[in-house]
């Protein structure tokens, strides 16, 4: 009998059959064995232990020092939102899907205070939308910490997304404008079923590495041997990626303008 979800697997499928099927893989297990919460097909599924994640990532020495943190706009990764607001830190995040003419929101915990607004009211994709303030990519400043969501990890570094490419693209932009400091992590924070064998995940080009792999009960840093990817290829840019995000081709002849 095929598993209801795996009807809904398909949203971004075909683009690397070989990450649809660990993908449909990861989001039965979690299904399967109680550990996700929610919407988990065709999602960054949000699981059980996400607070201890972000509670093991708050240990870490580059945690403290950081004082701007971006972190993807999942459900997973929003106790991680609520930490750093908590703590200071001026915290970005994109809005979902990057469907709006303005791709990022900003939370600043000093503001956010002024104006009376409870942290645990912004740290939802829809809170964030409806109180954060709207920048764009020139606005804003070098992060020092960069939290991706993820699907599927390995121990050497290697990452998936839900196949939609969001998290590539961002950080091809990142890049073009200097956002992503030399010493700054990228991590995420998954349940262990989302850990799977190295060879299981073939890192392409334009894909991201990961330095840290945070789990409930774990902290991986992969030493990953993955270089990190260069400035955008807008030949990898798919037609449908053109066509639901609609500040893409006006920042694509803004950059080819600059150069």
């Amino acid at each position: 009998m095929i598993n209801q979800g795996s009807s809904q697997q398909g949203k971004w499928a075909g683009r690397n059959p070989d990450k649809d099927i660990l993908r449909h893989e990861i989001w039965g297990k979690l299904e399967s064995e109680g550990a996700g919460i929610g919407k988990i097909w065709s999602a960054i599924p949000n699981f059980v232990g996400a607070e201890q994640a972000a509670d093991q990532l708050t240990k870490l020495p580059f945690w403290e020092s950081a004082q701007i943190v971006k972190t993807n706009p999942d459900i997973p990764q929003a106790p991680i939102r609520l930490r750093a607001l908590q703590q200071g830190k001026l915290v970005y995040t994109p809005v979902p899907a990057l469907v709006k003419d303005y791709p990022f929101i900003l939370l600043d915990p000093v503001e956010l205070q002024k104006r009376g607004i409870p942290f645990e009211d912004v740290i939802t994709a829809e809170g964030s939308i409806k109180h954060g303030q709207r920048v764009k990519f020139h606005e804003m400043q070098p992060m020092d910490i960069l939290v991706v969501g993820c699907v599927a990890v390995t121990r050497n570094g290697g990452r998936t997304g839900k196949g939609a490419g969001f998290a590539d693209l961002e950080m091809g932009i990142f890049r073009e404008y200097a956002l992503i400091k030399p010493e700054a992590p990228i991590l995420t924070t998954v349940h262990s079923i989302q850990v799977v064998e190295d060879e299981r995940i073939v890192m392409m080009a334009h894909d991201t590495p990961l330095d840290w792999v945070i789990t409930p009960d774990e902290i991986i840093e992969t030493h990953t041997i993955y270089p990190q990817p260069g400035r955008i290829n807008w030949d990898d840019i798919q037609a449908d990626q053109y066509e639901n995000i609609p500040f893409l081709r006006d920042l694509k002849q803004q950059l080819s303008n600059k150069q």
